[in-house]
């Protein structure tokens, strides 16, 4: 019954998750839109960009996923032994630390941008860009601050079984820009947008606050540096950073090489990759979220047969949803990123080193699905070394791929950034491998037949969708993207699905009857 309710709670946040991730990235998607309309490839743009990426950068190493990984574990784990008192007196610790450090770096980024700008981002004084630059930055580190009290807001709400509303902040802070966009950038230019980032931050934080009110925890005016459990935190913190620095020292040297490739290669990596993101994040970062909690109370308690159970479950229906979304995005790319994207000055030159691109990324689908989990379940267990000792490894690797594949690929005609692609995509699936080893020899095993099992039913499923999809295409081919595309996702999902249910998928079974109770009450 434990490890029922333990499925079954999963299952009902992963869904409410779900639904509000899959929000934010339509959000996301109609900024992108809204703001290429508006500026285009421009100067400004760039600017823009650039100036965001220092406000970014301070927000993930203060307070990014390196907090939520060591704070969540430790703050549920206090809650699990009902020491109520301690885990408030953490979480409000760690807010006014977070909010005072990002502070003081934010007035330093402020006071110190021309060297930021000229040194740091590398734009000369000569540039025209260069002033805009620092004009910009100084107004977006603002964002820094606020997203750094409310990523902790959105750890303390998660730990506590709420899922909705903090899941929904990524599409407050896409409004927020868009109302930049479409309100204030008419009339300020690209301050309006710079603006709009702040008003999104204020939002992301502002909607957070009702729910934190419910929770009636209590506030202790302290840093908490004489609490052990803040220390633990912090010490859990520090491996985590590393693989963060990886992580992006690896997106600079895949730029640095797609750079000194056909024009147009940097550009239809990162849109790509985007998009092969989107679809991820709703599918296993929406699982992620909503298990953590639970891994976290389970190690807590001791419940290892229970968190064994509950990650084989959640791993099953990770890649019931995964592996569609791989294979289907392989066969829809070019459909899809035309009928996104294929405008102005997006041609259909664009439009296939894109789908290049797509094509790699999405065959590790699966692959991050299952990182993202794996992850979590580490984190959970108070562990952030072995996850960013084997990061770091698969990164390492994922250089010498992208080298390796990148000049494989040029030598038999291929656009090489396909093999930026493939590297990724191939160094994501061992490091994915290697989690999962190491964790069954935690746990004594994870039922790998059940894992095992579950791919087999999807693979069955795939291979329909994948007939009815291509069936499509033959009928279709004159067909405009904007039916080929969305037609040939119905389809091929509804394929997909009845497969399934013959099969008698119980995971689909399960779902199916939740809603159909739903409607009833």
């Amino acid at each position: 019954m434990t490890e029922s309710n333990s499925n079954r709670q999963i299952a009902r946040a992963a869904g409410t998750v779900m639904i509000a991730i899959l929000f934010g990235q339509i959000a996301g998607l109609v900024r992108g839109i809204l703001v290429a309309r508006a500026f285009g490839a421009s100067p400004e743009l760039d600017a823009f960009s650039a100036a965001n990426r220092v406000s970014e950068t301070l927000f993930l190493l203060v307070a990014g996923g390196a907090l939520g990984s060591a704070f969540i574990p430790t703050f549920t784990g206090l809650l699990a032994k009902d020491e109520r008192d301690s885990a408030w007196r953490l979480a409000s610790g760690l807010a006014n630390a977070v909010t005072l450090t990002l502070s003081l770096l934010a007035l330093l980024a402020a006071f110190f941008a021309p060297q930021v700008v000229r040194y740091a981002l590398g734009i000369s004084d000569n540039s025209q860009i260069f002033t805009l630059t620092i004009s910009l930055m100084r107004i977006q580190l603002i964002s820094a601050v606020i997203f750094g009290l409310g990523g902790l807001i959105v750890g303390i709400l998660n730990a506590h079984q709420v899922f909705l509303i903090p899941a929904l902040t990524p599409a407050m802070y896409q409004f927020g820009i868009i109302f930049g966009a479409l309100v204030l950038s008419p009339k300020m230019g690209i301050y309006g947008l710079a603006w709009g980032v702040v008003i999104g931050a204020g939002l992301y934080l502002l909607v957070l606050i009702p729910s934190l009110l419910k929770q009636k925890g209590s506030y202790a005016f302290t840093l908490g540096f004489d609490n052990p459990n803040t220390r633990h935190v912090i010490l859990l913190m520090g491996p985590r950073l590393l693989g963060v620095a990886v992580v992006q020292l690896n997106f600079w040297v895949n730029t640095r090489l797609a750079l000194q490739m056909s024009p147009g290669s940097n550009s239809g990596l990162t849109i790509g990759f985007s998009l092969m993101l989107m679809a991820q994040a709703v599918i296993a970062q929406s699982v992620a979220i909503a298990v953590m909690p639970t891994f976290s109370t389970q190690h807590a308690l001791g419940q290892n047969d229970e968190m064994r159970s509950s990650l084989a479950s959640t791993l099953r229906g990770v890649i019931f949803l995964a592996l569609p979304a791989s294979i289907g995005l392989i066969l829809l790319r070019e459909p899809l990123i035309a009928m996104l994207y294929q405008r102005g000055k997006f041609d259909a030159q664009d439009t296939q080193l894109v789908a290049w691109a797509l094509l790699w990324y999405a065959a590790g689908m699966v692959g991050h699905s299952i990182m993202e989990i794996l992850t979590r379940a580490f984190y959970a267990q108070h562990d952030t070394k072995t996850p960013v000792f084997i990061g770091v490894v698969a990164m390492g690797l994922n250089v010498v791929f992208s080298i390796l594949f990148a000049k494989l690929f040029a030598s038999i005609g291929w656009m090489p950034h396909g093999g930026l692609a493939l590297a990724n995509s191939f160094a994501t699936a061992l490091e994915a491998a290697a989690l999962f080893i190491v964790m069954g020899k935690r746990l004594n095993g994870i039922d790998g037949n059940q894992i095992l099992n579950g791919f087999a039913l999807s693979t069955l499923g795939v291979l329909a969708m994948s007939f009815v999809i291509l069936g499509w295409f033959y009928l279709g081919k004159d067909s405009r993207s904007w039916i080929l595309a969305p037609v040939g996702v119905l389809l091929g999902g509804g394929a997909y699905f009845a497969t399934l249910w013959a099969l008698r998928v119980p995971e689909l079974q399960y779902l199916v009857s939740g809603v159909l109770r739903r409607l009833k009450k």
